[in-house]
């Protein structure tokens, strides 16, 4: 293994795992922390799949150094912390403690910060985050049930969530190639600066972030960053050519769970809603025990097949929010989780094979309700989002969405991606 990876949710890690492959590294995402007796396949990279975005810091600090201490017994030469393009978050963390955490844990003193997607439309300038051309704090994440940006300079978030100073690399460096943004990074060190935000407009800047990255022992951004690290093992003539992104063929039922409430969901939602047959879950419903959830399986049951059926919890903003208010924010979403995880276990138990699942915080709940423990990692849907493969004897196929990540016909394109790929093995 060259590459140890820590991603702080289920559909960020598989996210980047995409990345790698396209760039010819064999990976494997692991969901939590393996046991200290698990012996993982075989890969170039392995990414460790937290659910540590949206807890207590003190949590999700803990779980992310116990994934870091697993990566290092496992020989790692470099650890990449992950999290979402969109730098979701707030004021207490968690990408800040995290990431100091882990430089400290690795006795570093300093590491870049990057989210940046430009293939996405997720945009560093000045240091402020760009969602296509509108500011993230004036985009749709303003509303973001968990984690709302309502500020689009990451410096500033960043340096709120830190203990250590937040610096700059700014575009006019950037630009200059990687010796530049190396010198820079040297120059921030000097000044005592623990991390930085990296301005990047386009794919060439993130290469050249990853060039000037050779040598970190910790690089933290998302998963467009990763673009430039495998070359850096190639160069050096670690990184043999393999074949990657291959999965074996998987046949069996279709299903959609979908759990987020983003605006590119939503509209996805809208356009299966119309070519599908679909069912909305009621989180009022869950939270009364009036059993939506059985209700649901029976309602899927008889549907299942080659077409997908399409469950949903997905809403418009000012729904969630009269929900949260009755329910409270953290109940709501622990009602729906644990109910879209029931229903997935009963569905593959019914002969679902393949399934797309909609949000970071439901991939995750599905995922565990599936006892699934690892993934190979295929070809990409949409950018961001790849079929894997569950590591098990009886593989179950599974593209685990971000919630603002694919076009308004994703789960179809994905069904149909998955039948008609020349991947398979």
């Amino acid at each position: 293994m060259l590459l140890g990876c820590i991603a702080d949710d289920f559909t960020g890690a598989t996210d980047l795992a995409n990345t790698l492959v396209r760039q010819g590294m064999s990976t494997v995402v692991l969901l939590g922390v393996p046991s200290a007796d698990f012996r993982a396949p075989s890969a170039d990279a392995l990414v460790i799949a937290l659910k540590s975005r949206s807890i207590p810091s003190g949590a999700a600090v803990r779980m992310s150094l116990a994934a870091l201490g697993w990566l290092q017994d496992a020989g790692a030469v470099q650890f990449f912390f992950k999290y979402c393009s969109t730098f979701d978050s707030t004021d207490a963390g968690n990408i800040g403690p995290v990431a100091e955490a882990l430089l400290d844990a690795l006795n570093e003193s300093f590491a870049i910060a990057c989210p940046a997607f430009p293939t996405n439309k997720r945009t560093i300038y000045s240091g402020y985050l760009f969602v296509g051309d509108e500011l993230l704090s004036e985009s749709s994440m303003r509303h973001h049930p968990l984690t709302p940006m309502t500020d689009a300079s990451l410096v500033r978030v960043l340096q709120r969530q830190s203990s250590g100073n937040v610096g700059l690399i700014p575009f006019n460096v950037v630009e200059r190639g990687a010796d530049a943004i190396k010198h820079e990074i040297e120059k921030l060190k000097h000044e005592r600066m623990r991390m930085a935000i990296v301005d990047a407009l386009t794919d060439q800047h993130l290469f050249a972030i990853g060039a000037a990255c050779a040598d970190a022992r910790l690089v933290t951004g998302g998963s467009g960053i990763a673009l430039g690290l495998p070359e850096n093992f190639r160069r050096r003539g670690a990184l043999k050519p393999a074949a990657a992104g291959l999965l074996p063929q998987i046949d069996g039922h279709a299903v959609v769970l979908a759990g987020s409430c983003s605006a590119a969901t939503r509209r996805q939602v809208a356009y299966m809603n119309e070519r599908c047959d679909s069912l909305m879950l009621d989180p009022l419903g869950l939270a009364r025990g009036d059993g939506a959830a059985s209700t649901a399986v029976q309602w899927a049951v008889p549907r299942l097949g080659q077409k997908p059926v399409l469950i949903y919890s997905t809403s418009a903003p000012e729904e969630i929010t009269k929900i949260q208010t009755t329910l409270g924010r953290e109940r709501a979403g622990e009602l729906v989780e644990r109910a879209l995880g029931r229903i997935a276990k009963e569905l593959v138990a019914a002969g679902a094979r393949r399934l797309v699942i909609a949000g970071g915080e439901t991939s995750g709940a599905v995922v565990t309700a599936l006892g699934v423990n690892g993934l190979r990692v295929g070809a990409e849907i949409d950018p961001g989002v790849p079929w894997t493969a569950s590591l098990d004897d009886r593989p179950i196929a599974l593209a685990l969405k971000s919630g603002n990540f694919g076009g308004d016909d994703f789960f179809l394109k994905a069904f149909n991606s998955l039948a008609q790929r020349p991947d398979s093995r």
